[in-house]
């Protein structure tokens, strides 16, 4: 169902690409009148698309008033399922850079890269390029998740932003596209990158002064995204769910976790915001245990942006959330 629907908006999306593309003029004077608004916006500027907020983060971060960045994805939309609409698609086009994850996060990148014959075709960015990616764990029903799958038929789990060490080889892969894009601006470039890759890294030094008392010990979490960050870490991620945080376990599942609590003395199931959390809700009735929320920073709300909160904050969050819980 998910397939069929994916092929219908992405034909239509063909179809809006290829007006930008045969009509003469169209595609590439789109392009550039919209870049070249930018550019002529006081400074030159060049013009950014990512795809969900931690991507948006980072690069703003490295890329600060050298350039205009824009999240495709809106924040109050989990990731996993969205799918672009033709008008994306032609927001993706007209960019200079366009900065992803990876193909099995936002899957739909390589038909779009694909399609974009344009000879203005942005620089496509995968932030998680030459990272190592850790074997998911795939969904119990029929019709297995195809979206984290590796050419080679494995579930491939594409959470690396949740590990602050990870981040920061993301973070060096962004900036380094900027300097190729952006070569004038290179300096700049890498004193932000440098600047912001030093937040991470004492971030990760705090993650290790809280957790690394905890080595061995056991998280319930309502989908399989802390992977990478438990591996680095030392914890045990036990998930409700597989890679997708809308699949829901079967009957015999939810057993297994109830078990599996109350055997190592488990009180509370953490979910996220952007999706339901009615799974962990229930696991969590049966325990007579409580949720907490463990934020993936799959999106960012424009109201806690404008908080101040951002990927530093609420990763030092959840890192607060956890010690709170492994401590119990």
């Amino acid at each position: 169902m998910r397939n069929n629907k994916f092929k219908s908006i992405f034909k239509t999306g063909i179809v809006a690409l290829g007006c930008l593309t045969i009509i003469s003029g169209c595609s590439s004077k789109t392009s550039t009148e919209t870049n070249e608004k930018v550019k002529t916006s006081g400074e030159e500027k060049i013009h950014i698309v990512t795809t969900f907020y931690p991507m948006y983060e980072f690069t703003k971060n490295i890329a600060g008033d050298k350039a205009e960045v824009e999240l495709l994805i809106p924040s109050s939309i989990e990731p996993h399922e969205w799918e672009p609409s033709p008008k994306d698609m032609e927001k993706i086009n007209n960019a200079e850079v366009f900065v992803y994850n990876s193909q099995y996060m936002e899957t739909w990148v390589p038909k779009v890269e694909e399609a974009i014959n344009d000879s203005k075709k942005p620089l496509f960015v995968k932030a998680s390029d030459g990272i190592s990616l850790m074997e998911g764990i795939a969904e119990e029903e029929e019709g297995e998740e195809e979206s984290h799958e590796h050419e080679d038929g494995h579930v491939m789990d594409p959470h690396v932003w949740l590990s602050p060490v990870l981040a920061q080889k993301e973070v060096d892969n962004i900036t380094q596209a900027l300097i190729k894009k952006d070569p004038e601006n290179k300096e700049v470039y890498e004193k932000n990158s440098k600047d912001y890759i030093h937040q991470l890294q004492e971030l990760d030094q705090q993650y290790h002064e809280g957790l690394d008392k905890f080595a061995g010990k056991e998280i319930i979490t309502q989908h399989a995204a802390f992977g990478y960050l438990a591996k680095e870490y030392g914890l045990k991620q036990i998930p409700i769910a597989g890679l997708s945080p809308e699949e829901e376990p079967s009957p015999s599942r939810l057993a297994e976790l109830k078990a599996f609590a109350l055997d190592h003395n488990l009180h509370t199931i953490y979910f996220e915001e952007l999706a339901s959390p009615k799974v962990a809700q229930a696991l969590a009735s049966e325990l007579d245990a409580k949720t907490k929320v463990l934020n993936t920073l799959e999106g960012l709300s424009k109201e806690d942006q404008a908080k101040g909160l951002n990927y530093i904050e609420e990763m030092t969050n959840n890192l607060k959330s956890l010690v709170e819980t492994l401590s119990e």
